[in-house]
């Protein structure tokens, strides 16, 4: 993640949001300002990540059609080396740089090997980096390389044919996911401002030692608010490891439900509190 004048502008609009909240405000409107000024301060951080991932999915998905291309090339009769060079000027979106700079590469000498790990490390995906190991052996294995290829092009086809399905089949249960977590939130805050404070108003009953007047619904506040950002950050990753298989996939959903966590128990202090 490159930290760029947006991220810098955002950190200076969160500090003066928050200083001038601070001198302003107080009590639960001045929460309710902060989480904003923290929200402004990371929803760029958040917007880049995000723009990473899809690059990232971008550049699987055109790799299965530059393997593709180079299955062709290599049935006419073209060394594997020379086709990656004919096609680095053919258009494949996020993975374009990569294949350009693997071409440029091989252009001035470098083993097809080691432009092949290069080119696995720079594009940072373990699809990618499997496939170029595989068409690395065969390589050096001097079998026939096109049918290697076109393995290759079928194993990736498989994956991301996996991929959209398990996204599909279990869409209902990341929006179950979500349902179940928003029914969490509105529990908590029943509990915290209908319940509590009726249990904080209930005399000594009589036999019982505790005294049940001397409990404030205040003082249960933080362990709710507490309870309520763990659930946010942990259902997220898990309805991303569910959705996606990967946890990092799950940041987006927690970035999401952390973030109503903040703003509906902040904003229902400042109305109820």
């Amino acid at each position: 993640m490159k930290f760029g004048f947006m991220h810098v502008l955002a950190i200076m609009a969160a500090i003066g949001l928050g200083g001038f909240s601070f001198v302003t405000f107080s009590g639960n409107l001045l929460g309710l300002l902060l989480v904003v000024s923290l929200l402004v301060a990371v929803i760029p951080f958040m917007i880049t990540f995000l723009l990473g991932q899809n690059k990232q999915r971008e550049r699987e998905e055109k790799f299965l059609e530059f393997i593709r291309d180079l299955v062709e090339s290599v049935r006419s009769g073209t060394p594997v080396g020379k086709g990656i060079i004919n096609l680095r000027t053919r258009n494949y979106g996020a993975l374009s740089p990569h294949v350009e700079k693997l071409a440029n590469q091989l252009s001035i000498g470098l083993t097809l090997t080691d432009s092949l790990h290069n080119f696995a490390k720079e594009t940072n995906s373990k699809v990618i980096s499997r496939a170029v190991g595989l068409i690395s052996e065969a390589e050096r294995a001097g079998g026939k390389i096109e049918v290697i290829l076109e393995s290759v092009a079928n194993s990736v086809n498989q994956v991301e044919k996996l991929r959209k399905e398990r996204m599909a089949s279990v869409s209902n249960l990341v929006t179950q996911g979500y349902m179940i977590f928003f029914v969490f939130i509105i529990i908590m805050l029943v509990l915290e401002f209908k319940i509590l404070p009726l249990v904080s108003d209930l005399q000594q009953s009589e036999g019982l030692s505790l005294k049940v007047s001397e409990m404030k619904s205040s003082d249960f506040s933080m362990p709710l608010f507490s309870m309520l950002l763990v659930q946010s950050f942990f259902a997220g990753l898990v309805i991303g490891k569910i959705s996606e298989g990967s946890v990092w996939a799950g940041v987006r959903h927690s970035f999401i439900l952390l973030t109503v966590t903040l703003l509906v128990t902040t904003g229902a202090r400042v109305l109820f509190g």
